[in-house]
């Protein structure tokens, strides 16, 4: 026979156990885990170059340029340079990715080409320039020399020294706030709470920066003789990250944490140009990273230490902005849920 009496207490402890909100959460992990496999693999399985700056400099320049932009699937956007002189100094700059210098060669040999490239801009970039350029020259029957003008340090292994940094600066900023969250509750039971908790994140991020910087230059000497921008640029971050967490916690509670790694690893860190710069992503991630801060952090890093002619008030500013509003969400939204009341439970919960 069947104890029905039982059954209705294994059914009750499965109910117990597991919840509607359980399962939602359950279900929300699941999706947050095929939509970071979907992102990365999107993002990375098929590495292309898209109109990627070169200058020419050719006594046919016109046709030359021409030609490389006629190339399938658009690889490079080529401009007239007037000489290579000119055309280094733009690589240099940063202004120009790659420069193409046409040699005119001799009767006994065939003509050689110079290709002139920069992989302080990213080593898998030059690579895929290098590439496209090759394949034309040897169609006709030339050959390539490849000159890099602005080399890799000698700790920065790939270029990937700098995307790391920004990675490690973000993580420990969603994970202090993320702590908080949990330990304290998700939303502060006061905005006086709230400034609080936004004035502890200020200590945590400077300290974060600092070490960041001081890992990747005395300690390793990966990236070296930028140190008190990398400690500036970390710091912000740091900030970005943990008021940005705070904010979606307070917006969502708990999901807030989901929010965060779908804003800063699903999205954020394939479109980042790290692995793969920019111009070699499919358009959705390259549109993306420019408004991230894993992109803008990874970009800034680059021209701090490689191209030092290049701005990054942009990349500067963003990252701010996103600090600025996440503190004004999380004081503003915390200041309203505690100005509608708060249940009793929820505030034994907040900090």
């Amino acid at each position: 026979m069947i104890d029905h009496e039982s059954h209705r207490s294994w059914r009750s402890e499965v109910y117990d156990a597991v919840s509607l909100r359980t399962v939602g959460l359950v279900v929300g992990v699941l999706l947050l885990q095929v939509a970071f496999i979907a992102s990365y693999v999107g993002a990375f399985h098929d590495p292309t170059p898209h109109d990627v700056s070169i200058g020419v400099v050719a006594p046919n320049a016109g046709a030359v340029v021409e030609g490389l932009d006629a190339l399938d699937g658009a690889p490079l956007a080529a401009e007239v340079v007037d000489d290579a002189d000119q055309a280094r100094d733009l690589v240099v700059s940063g202004d120009l990715t790659a420069a193409f210098v046409v040699g005119t060669g001799d009767a006994d040999a065939a003509p050689t080409d110079t290709l002139i490239v920069a992989t302080g801009a990213g080593s898998s970039l030059a690579t895929a320039v290098e590439e496209v350029v090759n394949g034309v020259d040897t169609q006709q029957g030339r050959t390539l020399d490849v000159t890099d003008v602005v080399p890799l340090e000698s700790g920065d292994a790939r270029g990937l020294t700098g995307f790391y940094l920004v990675i490690g600066w973000l993580v420990g900023g969603y994970l202090v706030a993320s702590l908080l969250g949990v330990a304290k509750g998700a939303r502060p039971a006061t905005a006086r709470r709230a400034a609080i908790r936004l004035g502890a994140a200020v200590p945590y991020a400077v300290l974060s920066g600092l070490g960041g910087a001081l890992v990747v230059d005395p300690l390793l000497g990966a990236l070296t003789g930028h140190f008190w921008g990398l400690w500036g640029l970390g710091t912000l971050l740091v900030l970005s990250a943990a008021t940005v967490t705070m904010a979606l916690q307070v917006l969502a509670g708990t999901l807030g944490i989901g929010l965060t790694v779908l804003l800063f690893v699903v999205l954020g860190n394939p479109s980042a140009g790290g692995a793969y710069q920019t111009e070699l992503l499919p358009a959705f991630w390259r549109v993306l990273g420019t408004w991230i801060p894993n992109g803008a952090g990874t970009t800034a890093v680059r021209r701090l230490v490689y191209f030092p002619d290049q701005s990054v008030t942009f990349q500067v500013l963003l990252i701010a902005a996103y600090a600025v509003v996440g503190a004004g969400i999380t004081l503003a939204a915390t200041a309203r849920h505690h100005g509608l009341g708060t249940a009793p439970a929820e505030q034994a919960q907040s900090s």
